[in-house]
């Protein structure tokens, strides 16, 4: 399915803000499909009254081979089968059934074939309505044609100056022809062929990673690129070696290819020698020749492992007037499956010629770049793909014992996701007594700007001052949560330059969600973190916001919880895996710094605007906080903070959130930063705090945890965001008030299984690690339910939950005596098989077994890994297709209240007839738009194959936490 990810509101001043986190496509839930088989038949006949003939053209719409098919089909009337031919025809009553012959049982990508019988038949003659193959509908519907990048090959290395050959292979359905195929680099398109084979000679390719792909038309009008193909350019003459990373076991040999990246004009000799790490493995032979004839033919290099040892070595290839070639070799145990996957994925998504990363190292959204989900581009980035980098990184330590990529990822994080004191000019001007000013949340973006309040008093905020002494600063350690990476939208807020617009390049930070519960992503409108009124309308995006008398110009940020308590719970692991090689020094700074984070991302723990935790009614009746009685001790959606950008205006603000989501709990971080000494942050009560937040959150799973073992939704403490007075009889949880899909509704926050997945993956890594029997407790009736709803195919394909309906309540908590929530219902609308929730469910499984010896856990996260390798693999990762039903909503307006008109930086104009297309033109530019196009027309839903890096991370970390735990 589509991720459905909470978004991440901001502040506009102090405003309230619906501020979800997480990250998942807030839209309507899209069900990922197979991609084993795509499909499109064409019918026709010759019919002379009595009897006809039928023609079926099968054509294979997949991006790989289609080994084998059964066609089958039904006839409305009283057609019978006479004889076929080029196939095995048979028919049972109205159903109609092929096989293939012999000879045209394999199609390849985008190839055809045809398959025919006579038929007679009295009164009408109806055609079929639908066909399927091997299983799966083909649409009957006009069918976009289908493309195939064939060359270069994925991973291939040229040098600046020669030419890339470019091929593909197109397909069209529905009788219509491919009119021709266009070649892009990104979104630069490189050039058109109008007749096959199609091909393209592509010189002039600048000196970096690129990622390609064919664009094919047909006759119809329709559309369709391939998967993307990347491919590295070298600045000049280069070594080329792959894969630039590789597993070995103990006792085992394996292989890496070498060759060059251009032609030479005499023999060029390379030598191949070990040039640091570890001394078990050696590779041979250690010289080979290349000559201009044989240049480009890949010759093998062999590494061999002792019996005995484990980390990694780099094997260096060097030829004169070459650029280097390296090639991490880890030494891995001798049953090491999953530990060999993870290296073979983590190579894929890091390298650079495969599209995850900016030209700064900065890991993107997904590869792809037409994408609507909590991000509404993919080229924009959350702290969540940052905080995955830092955990993949960490396993990655842990297999091969480098440790300077985890560091490397921590500083690339730093440097680009944590707003500087260039940022955040006048946090030195925060008064911790009257830490923001009031504004309601209301429940529909129509009902915006918000207008602030002063007569509601807040409470003062507790840890200002000891922050400010434990580290000698009022700036804020923690990430903002969206960058809009290449600056697409054009903002370009470069740190001290605010707004530096359209001509500054990337990565800039931005802003969306910020109206209420109902605001989806497609009802958005994206701003600037520092809106100094370069955009928008007069006072900039504020009051679109905010009511006010008048508006400074000011910057604000929003951080998102779940990704800083990740970014904790990697350095935790990174930690005790380091101190285990007897390396712990080479990571202790870095985990000095998750300490601070952490220190921090207490924020997160209190109340909005720090008034009374529990039974909070009234904005001005529920009182104003002191010291900590404004904290509810659970990771909230949300802190925030920001100020004005006159340095000479003096103010800024801070706040924390009311609301409380089960998806976004993490007891293992909160165990780590409260009892692990090298996490324990340095302020006077960063560590107390963090241990009776480790207390609340298990209490909260429990108190959420529904009468079939499913986690409901959360609680809060303002409700509807305007400390608003609940139904009677809402259960209550140490005051807190149950919200069934606390902050946002479209889509309900509770529905997404991937929720369930994350969160009890973090129970499940706290259980493995310290034997808690509460943890236990809760998983124990988790993972019983979810076993009992995942089915494992014969072949190996799954099918886990994807959307979940609730109804009912949970008992009010009483901590001596836990309800049993009997009333609390859980039901499993649809099931999918993404492979990013699998990974996180595959991981939970694979905790909770390690600790509990649970064989049926086990057996099922083995299976769900082997499933994803087995079926699901591509050039880029593993991923599955998702028909994206929910895209219909590009033409969703966006609210804009009356008389308020603004323009984007590249020009858009926003007004009361503002949509979330017309706001965001750069779309139109975007090589996939014509699937939007051709569906907003009428056509059907759009099917994208996304490569998600926070997916790609998280199935990563599945191999080698089962490799670490279970293999």
């Amino acid at each position: 399915m589509t991720r459905l990810r909470p978004r991440r509101p901001l502040t506009a001043l102090a405003a309230a803000l619906s501020l979800p986190l997480g990250l998942t496509a807030v839209g309507a839930v899209s069900t990922a499909q197979a991609a084993s088989v795509q499909c499109s038949v064409d019918y026709r006949t010759n019919d002379w009254g009595s009897g006809f003939t039928a023609e079926l053209t099968l054509t294979n719409r997949a991006a790989e081979a289609l080994n084998g098919w059964t066609l089958t089909y039904s006839y409305a009337g009283d057609q019978k089968l006479t004889n076929g031919w080029s196939g095995n025809w048979s028919q049972s009553g109205k159903n109609v059934t092929v096989t293939n012959a012999s000879w045209n049982g394999t199609l390849a990508a985008g190839a055809a074939t045809t398959t025919g019988a006579q038929f007679t038949y009295s009164g009408a003659n109806a055609a079929p309505t639908a066909f399927a193959v091997n299983g799966t509908l083909c649409t009957g519907a006009h069918q976009p044609p289908v493309a195939v990048l064939t060359s270069p090959a994925a991973g291939a290395v040229f040098t600046a100056g020669d030419a890339v050959p470019l091929a593909a292979t197109a397909a069209a359905a529905d009788g219509a022809t491919v009119g021709k195929v266009e070649f892009y680099s990104d979104t630069t398109l490189l050039g058109t062929d109008t007749t096959a084979p199609f091909a393209l000679s592509a010189a002039g390719l600048a000196a970096g990673s690129h990622s390609l792909y064919a664009k094919a038309y047909d006759s119809l009008g329709a559309s369709a690129e391939s998967a993307p193909v990347g491919i590295t350019v070298a600045a000049g003459a280069a070594l080329v070696a792959s894969p630039s990373q590789l597993g070995v076991r103990q006792g085992a040999t394996g292989t890496f290819d070498l060759k060059l990246s251009t032609a030479p004009t005499a023999n060029v000799t390379v030598s191949v020698a070990r040039t640091s790490g570890n001394t078990n493995l050696t590779a041979t032979p250690a010289s080979l020749t290349f000559t201009p004839a044989n240049w480009n033919t890949a010759q093998k290099v062999t590494v061999a492992a002792a019996a005995t040892g484990t980390g990694s070595a780099v094997f260096t290839a060097t030829a004169p007037g070459h650029a280097k070639a390296e090639v991490t070799v880890a030494q891995l145990a001798a049953n090491s499956t999953y530990d060999a996957r993870f290296l073979d994925l983590h190579g894929k998504i890091t390298n650079p010629a495969n599209g995850y990363f900016s030209p700064e190292g900065i890991p993107y959204h997904s590869v792809e770049t037409l994408i609507v989900e909590a991000p509404d581009h993919g080229h924009e980035t959350t702290s969540e793909a940052y905080s995955y980098l830092i955990w993949l990184q960490a396993m990655y330590g842990k297999i091969t014992g480098d440790w300077t990529k985890f560091n490397g990822a921590w500083d690339t994080m730093e440097k680009f996701m944590i707003p500087t004191h260039a940022d955040t000019p006048t946090t030195g001007s925060y008064n911790a007594s009257k830490p923001a000013t009031y504004a309601p949340e209301w429940d529909l973006p129509s009902q915006y700007p918000a207008r602030l309040d002063s007569g509601v008093t807040s409470g003062s905020d507790p840890i200002a001052a000891e922050l400010k002494s434990a580290y000698n600063t009022d700036d804020i350690y923690g990430m903002h949560w969206i960058q809009d990476v290449d600056n697409v939208y054009g903002f370009g807020n470069e740190p001290g330059k605010c707004s530096a617009g359209p001509t500054a390049t990337g990565p800039s930070y931005i802003n969306t969600f910020q109206r209420g519960p109902q605001e989806s992503v497609w009802e958005t409108v994206t701003h600037p973190t520092c809106d100094n009124f370069s955009y928008g309308g007069k006072n900039g995006y504020l009051d679109l916001f905010t009511g006010d008398a008048s508006y400074a110009k000011q910057w604000k940020f929003t951080n998102a919880p779940d990704a800083d308590a990740r970014a904790v719970q990697a350095a935790y692991w990174a930690d005790l895996w380091a101190k285990q090689q007897g390396k712990g020094t080479q990571v202790s700074a870095t985990v000095g710094k998750a300490a601070k984070m952490g220190d921090y991302l207490r924020y997160a723990m209190f109340d909005k605007y720090f008034k009374k935790a529990g039974n909070c009614v009234g904005p001005t009746a529920c009182p104003a906080g002191t010291g900590k009685d404004s904290a509810h001790y659970l990771m909230s959606w949300y802190y925030a903070w920001g100020g004005a950008t006159d340095t000479s205006a003096g103010w800024s603000w801070r706040i924390g959130s009311s609301h409380a989501h089960g998806g976004y709990q993490n007891p293992l971080a909160a165990y780590a930063l409260s009892e692990y000494a090298p996490l324990k942050p340095k302020s006077t009560t960063g560590a107390a705090d963090w241990a009776t937040s480790l207390d609340r959150q298990l209490e909260f799973y429990r108190w959420l945890q529904s009468d079939e073992g499913a986690i409901a939704g959360g609680a809060t403490n303002s409700w509807q965001g305007r400390y608003a007075t609940p139904p009677a009889g809402t259960p209550t949880f140490h005051g807190l008030f149950y919200d069934e899909k606390p902050v946002y509704h479209d889509p309900a926050s509770n529905q997404w299984f991937g929720f369930q997945a994350w969160s009890m993956e973090r129970v499940a890594e706290y259980y493995q690690q310290t034997g808690d029997a509460g943890a236990k407790t809760v998983l124990d009736k988790w993972v019983s339910w979810a076993l009992s709803k995942t089915t494992i195919n014969p072949d190996g394909t799954y099918r886990i939950p994807s959307t979940l309906q609730w109804s009912g309540a949970p008992d009010t908590w009483n901590a001596a005596n836990p309800g049993a929530n009997a009333g609390l219902h859980v039901t499993v609308a649809d099931y999918t098989n993404d492979v990013g929730v699998a990974a996180a469910y595959a991981k939970t499984l694979t905790y909770y077994a390690a600790k509990s010896g649970h064989a049926e856990a086990k057996r099922v996260a083995k299976a769900l890994l082997d499933g994803m390798w087995d079926h699901h693999q591509d050039p880029l990762g593993i991923a599955v297709e998702e028909t994206r039903a929910d895209y219909n909503r590009f033409d969703d307006p966006v609210f804009v209240p009356s008389g308020w008109t603004g323009v984007m930086p590249n020009g858009d104009a926003v007004n009361t007839s503002s949509t979330f297309a017309s706001i965001r033109s750069f779309y139109q530019d975007d090589p996939a738009w014509p699937k939007i196009e051709a569906y907003l027309a009428g056509g059907a839903a759009p099917v994208f194959t996304y490569h998600r890096f926070w997916a790609q991370a998280d199935i990563a970390l599945a191999m080698g936490s089962y490799a670490e735990l279970l293999e």
